[in-house]
């Protein structure tokens, strides 16, 4: 696969990309993606949308959409093809499950056949492959939403206890290491106990679940994984996400800094605030290294 080319911006835009291709997922961060692409000056955004799982606003944000099943990868070569566009970004989520009950066309089973194991990483990693042998390169998912990434620090909502604190430490530890072995990103703890590791189901349910073991006030943790690809492995906050928070009756919500995107920032911030939660970025090396 060729190597993006130098960056012309602070937000690492490739030079000379004025066109690229959304392979959209659900929620509204490709809604978002692409505003914020246009902004930049991505003069034509096309998109290959998902039945059953992408937002049917995405043709409000993009020039072209075409709507394919989940498991089509050769409807995915054909608009790539038609469009010639060779730059494309991954972004926005596929519900876990439905990876089990999708219609494979002959490229998909093809792709899927020789993998020993079936992950996100593994699933993902040759489709980009894939995309790679056809010339279309895959950018970075965070390209174009480096602002939405947050530095260290207190986000929004009020200031960890001691008592919170020394459970983020050791949801960071935990989930850098679930992570690392393609268990999930996020771990829910409280009071030093693991209530939730996330597995296949995905975070929501793995929040509510530790709401229901732990009876609230459980602090939740998630990270990026250790030597995550940048092109489809980025932890996603939302407002949906401070739903789920909220329903759960959660305390704390620790990300990891830098690798995580904020969807509507400061809708997130009043949120925490709204909740009385404490929303808080960690750099997770500097943790893990002070509280080993």
């Amino acid at each position: 696969m060729n190597n993006a080319s130098p960056s012309d911006s602070a937000f690492g835009i490739p030079k000379g990309i004025t066109e690229i291709v959304l392979l959209a997922g659900k929620g509204d961060y490709p809604l978002l993606l692409a505003q914020s692409a246009r902004a930049q000056g991505v003069r034509r955004i096309t998109a290959i949308a998902f039945r059953h799982e992408t937002d049917r606003a995405i043709a409000r944000y993009v020039d072209d959409v075409k709507w394919i099943y989940l498991g089509q990868f050769g409807a995915v070569l054909g608009a790539l093809d038609a469009w010639g566009i060779k730059h494309a970004v991954m972004v926005g989520q596929i519900t876990p499950t439905h990876l089990f009950s999708l219609r494979f066309d002959r490229m998909t089973f093809d792709l899927l056949k020789n993998l020993k194991q079936r992950n996100a990483h593994t699933i993902y990693g040759a489709a980009c492959e894939a995309l790679g042998q056809h010339g279309v390169q895959l950018l970075p998912a965070h390209l174009f939403m480096e602002a939405a990434m947050p530095e260290a620090g207190l986000i929004g909502g009020r200031e960890p206890t001691e008592s919170e604190i020394a459970d983020i430490h050791f949801g960071l530890k935990v989930a850098k290491i679930t992570s690392g072995i393609e268990i999930g990103q996020t771990v829910v703890v409280k009071e030093g106990t693991i209530l939730a590791v996330e597995a296949y189901e995905g975070t929501d349910e793995t929040i509510l679940r530790a709401g229901r073991v732990g009876n609230g006030g459980a602090v939740v943790v998630k990270v990026a994984k250790t030597g995550h690809d940048m092109r489809f492995d980025i932890p996603v906050v939302g407002l949906r996400t401070m739903k789920i928070i909220k329903k759960s009756k959660t305390r704390v919500l620790a990300v990891e800094a830098k690798r995580t995107i904020l969807l509507e920032r400061e809708k997130l911030i009043q949120e925490a605030n709204r909740l009385g939660i404490c929303f808080i970025a960690m750099n997770t090396e500097d943790s893990l290294q002070g509280h080993a």
